[in-house]
């Protein structure tokens, strides 16, 4: 006798299609590693794909088009998601009001992740904070990596923002390797890179503090980098005072001063597997890829209390101007800072985790925006004397 089950028609499960997605920036290593190949539905899409039509000389970096209202406008149709992270710090209030409109007169969806409530490239954040005080309520989705930045974003806003914490910087392979281990009489080495003297960076007071809390602790060297471009008086940011200072300190064997020019990735993680410790010198801020990429790599941090770093990975925290208690911090950073290190097993879960989180925020968005496209043309055929 026949199975009677057999007979049933097999009716298909519906596939809802991937949703398309416009990084801006797309050419960092926070946003590729926001998806995972494990989670499926999201397609991720260039904003480069016609680089004769955009003017593309062939190399270099540029800002991303998609900051421009007129060109969401001619080429909406390549995105379903617009996600912003960073770099419209070039724009107006009201261009980014232009791109909003534009975004949303497509049909499509606008999220904004929140990386930085006080941009670290500023001094003066009146105007940043105009141009979040666009964005921020026009999102159809806010993101940020923490809990405090999440609350401070809804005391300014009222806007209730998804907290998704930051992926791995560096590669998985590479994620919690043995960190090298000191043989006797090796000195410990703490480390502070200056790079090109970012507005956030505190630096001069910071490296007398830390030159003398280093001189506490014996069998302690304190390696200074800093980019050539910074000592070059033509340099904008250049700091007369603080080369001379590094110099002299430099040849009182104070400290290990290393000139260079920018390093590439692989030379950055190099770089900080040579430290014991990597102190940041910041006087504001709110979250740090340099703190992930420390924990990645298993580098212990020392940073003043500044923005949300504390909740985001575990690091030694203390008022880095006082020379006593930052020799503690040293001293307890050297010891193994628990939580310090992440494993490739830890890292690889999270950002499966990661991958969903966005995944399912881009189909609401997109969802929502559709509708919400749907209705406004059935509004108009309405007010236009045709049935909608």
């Amino acid at each position: 006798m026949s199975d009677p089950r057999s007979t049933l028609p097999v009716v298909p499960v519906p596939i809802a299609p991937p949703v398309s997605v416009l990084h801006v920036p797309g050419d960092h290593d926070y946003v590729a590693h926001l998806g995972d190949e494990r989670v499926t539905g999201v397609e991720v899409v260039s904003d480069r794909s016609d680089a004769a039509d955009e003017g593309d000389g062939g190399g270099g970096w540029r800002p991303s088009p998609a900051l421009d209202a007129a060109w969401v406008a001619a080429h909406a149709d390549r995105f379903d998601v617009l996600h912003l992270h960073f770099g419209f710090e070039g724009r107006t209030p009201e261009q980014l009001r232009e791109l909003v409109a534009a975004v949303h007169d497509a049909g499509r969806a606008l999220v904004l992740t929140v990386h930085d409530l006080q941009n670290p490239h500023l001094t003066d954040q009146t105007g940043y904070l105009a141009l979040l005080d666009v964005l921020v309520p026009g999102a159809d989705e806010v993101v940020t990596l923490t809990p405090g930045a999440a609350a401070e974003i809804a005391q300014r806003w009222g806007r209730d923002a998804v907290v998704v914490p930051h992926p791995h910087i560096a590669p998985l392979d590479e994620v919690g390797l043995p960190r090298p281990v000191r043989g006797p009489g090796q000195e410990r080495v703490v480390g502070l890179h200056l790079k090109g003297l970012r507005a956030n960076l505190v630096a001069l007071p910071v490296l007398r503090s830390l030159a003398e809390a280093v001189g506490r602790l014996p069998g302690v060297l304190l390696r200074v980098d800093v980019h050539d471009e910074a000592l070059d008086p033509a340099f904008p940011r250049h700091d007369a005072e603080l080369v001379a200072w590094l110099r002299g300190a430099d040849r009182d064997g104070a400290l290990d001063l290393r000139v260079h020019g920018r390093f590439d990735d692989a030379e950055l993680r190099a770089y900080l597997r040579e430290l014991d410790a990597s102190v940041l010198a910041y006087g504001h801020g709110t979250h740090s890829g340099w703190l992930e990429l420390c924990h990645d790599l298993g580098v212990p941090v020392v940073a003043g209390r500044v923005g949300h770093l504390a909740e985001q990975q575990a690091l030694v925290e203390v008022d880095l101007l006082d020379p006593a208690a930052l020799a503690d911090g040293l001293e307890r950073a050297l010891a193994g800072c628990s939580g310090a290190a992440a494993s490739a097993e830890e890292r690889r879960a999270q950002r499966h985790d990661v991958a969903l989180a966005h995944r399912e925020l881009y189909r609401r968005a997109a969802e929502r925006a559709a509708a919400q496209a749907a209705g406004r043309a059935a509004g108009r055929a309405g007010a236009d004397g045709v049935p909608a």
